[in-house]
């Protein structure tokens, strides 16, 4: 049988491969493939938002790894939940709403890496929010991933805020605003009580394109060379391995962890 031939190859269907594949697809003009080694995001405890208290140990929708023994943590193995679904981690975590920091942005810009500062990056953040409180300088109101309120607040969580104020420690309504120091309630990756996963934001509203095809229970095993330029992706499903072709690029998006 005839490798199969895409635009666009991308490994991993993750909180980056979600976005990548739905990027590349917009316009039509591409073919894109996107594999995921786990399956379909049908399990109700994904997109209800405590069930991350299900997901986090759950055997098929996360890998559930472990660290080798750390001398630092006595000799333990840590707990290290990843997602193995479409949306990846992005499904299974704590919906959190918040970004990295300013500080490490600005570090590795001045590593020697251009356009890594907060400054650089802060517009395409901006571009793929939709805050519910509305656009502003740190927030857009018009991208695909949301980011919500908590609904109801709870005295207890007051109480311990107020009790940070009176330590002197500032009161922060947006941990992605100006500084993240701060005592205060976060906003969360949901949507309209739901939670809004890259897979629900991404994936979801580009199932219809007739370029974008999602592979499921789809397990990258390598990436395939032609000398020194990656031509495609050896993937295993069902048991069998299968090879298929990029044109253009092959996008390893398969997180830090398990990944090439």
């Amino acid at each position: 049988m005839a490798t199969e031939i895409f635009d666009y190859i991308v490994i991993g269907a993750g909180s980056a491969g979600c976005a990548v594949a739905g990027r590349l697809s917009e316009s039509g003009k591409h073919s894109v493939l996107i594999l995921e080694a786990g399956g379909r995001d049908r399990n109700p405890w994904i997109h209800i938002p405590i069930g991350y208290a299900k997901t986090m140990f759950h055997p098929v929708v996360n890998w559930r790894f472990y660290t080798e023994p750390d001398p630092g943590m006595n000799g333990r193995k840590v707990y290290w939940p990843r997602g193995r679904t479409l949306g990846g981690s992005s499904s299974i975590n704590g919906l959190i709403s918040i970004r990295g920091q300013r500080e490490d942005y600005d570090h590795w810009a001045a590593l020697g890496n251009p356009g890594w500062s907060y400054a650089d990056v802060l517009p395409w953040f901006r571009l793929l929010e939709h805050n519910v409180r509305g656009a502003g300088e740190y927030h857009g109101a018009d991208g695909p991933l949301w980011a919500s309120d908590i609904g109801e607040r709870h005295p207890l969580v007051d109480a311990f805020i107020d009790a940070a104020a009176e330590l002197g420690i500032a009161r922060n309504d947006d941990f992605n605003g100006a500084s993240q120091e701060g005592a205060g309630y976060y906003q969360l990756t949901t949507r309209r009580g739901l939670r809004c996963s890259t897979a629900v934001a991404y994936l979801r509203p580009a199932a219809s394109r007739a370029n974008l095809h999602v592979r499921t229970d789809a397990h990258a095993m390598r990436v395939l060379f032609d000398g020194r330029r990656a031509r495609g992706v050896r993937y295993r499903q069902g048991g069998r391995d299968v090879d298929v072709a990029a044109r253009r690029e092959v996008i390893v998006c398969a997180g830090a962890i398990q990944s090439p």
